[in-house]
């Protein structure tokens, strides 16, 4: 008596559809990788061979060689550099690890004399804010 299974399991696999998903994800990731654009200044840091792991940082405060004065990446004239750091302290706030003490982070070229680093390092002083120096390591 031949008896037969009428429906037979196909071993084979279609990854065609699975590709269409991996090049999807891929050019998504591509995309959204271009529209973030990083607050970065090109400065020279100084270099050390401590690096010293803080708190995350609120905000940044670059100071570039030709003495220009940058919150965020944004551009700020010396005089009203205090204002607009406490205003933007107090917009990161909300997101801050430790609300009580926000730290800042200071970008500063190797170039700049130390009295612009000083005169920085007292308005966070003032307002009590944590400071940290930021460095590149040694090679």
């Amino acid at each position: 008596m031949g008896l037969k299974r009428q429906s037979k399991v196909s071993a084979d696999f279609s990854m065609s559809s699975m590709t269409d998903i991996v090049f999807l994800l891929l050019i998504f990731f591509m995309v959204t990788s271009t529209l973030i654009a990083p607050n970065a200044l090109k400065l020279l840091l100084p270099q050390s061979n401590n690096q010293t792991m803080a708190s995350k940082p609120i905000t940044t405060i670059s100071i570039t060689e030709d003495l220009r004065f940058a919150i965020e990446g944004k551009y700020v004239d010396f005089e009203n550099l205090e204002a607009t750091l406490i205003a933007q302290v107090q917009k990161s706030i909300k997101n801050a690890v430790d609300p009580e003490h926000p730290t800042i982070s200071l970008h500063v070229d190797q170039s700049v004399e130390m009295e612009h680093v000083v005169k920085v390092m007292n308005i966070a002083k003032n307002n009590e804010y944590r400071l940290i120096l930021a460095t590149r390591p040694l090679k």
